[in-house]
């Protein structure tokens, strides 16, 4: 238990909850990730309150999730865009978005295919090295640097 609860406290999960893991800010990425680029797509798009949205735009931006540049069509409008770390997001929404249909929030109408032949894309899912799905009951930790086991807990 000693090693898991030092392995716990480096852990690089809360950080990344504290600047994605509110709602706005999730519903504000998938927009992003659904081309909303200005202020009022997003604050019409998600019915969230201006001073709401105003206060997450700039927290994904501090966090470098969303740039934000001047539009060059109109100089008195601002641009969001994802950042490469927000794009590297996709697979995280997706895996939710996939979670929440399995296990009862509702199957939605539309899905994701890739753009080259039209075809559903495939589940996101753990894979081993050679390419085969895997499960919790397979997967293990490992120290980085020594290569030694760690044992996961109990409940795990």
């Amino acid at each position: 238990m000693d090693a898991f609860r030092a392995a716990a406290l480096r852990c690089p999960l809360p950080p990344a909850v504290e600047l994605i893991g509110e709602k706005w800010a999730f519903l504000i990425l998938r927009g992003a990730l659904n081309g909303l680029q200005h202020f009022e797509q997003f604050q019409s798009g998600l019915g969230i309150a201006r001073n709401i949205l105003s206060n997450r735009l700039g927290k994904l931006v501090e966090g470098g999730i969303l740039e934000r540049r001047a539009d060059p069509d109109d100089r008195r409008k601002v641009v969001y865009s994802l950042s490469a770390k927000g794009e590297a997001l996709l697979p995280v929404v997706l895996a939710l978005r996939q979670w929440g249909e399995d296990w009862g929030h509702g199957k939605q109408d539309i899905i994701l295919a890739d753009q080259r032949d039209g075809a559903p894309i495939q589940r996101i899912a753990i894979h081993a090295q050679d390419g085969r799905e895997i499960t919790l009951r397979e997967l293990m930790w490992i120290e980085r640097t020594t290569g030694a086991s760690l044992k996961r807990p109990a409940s795990a």
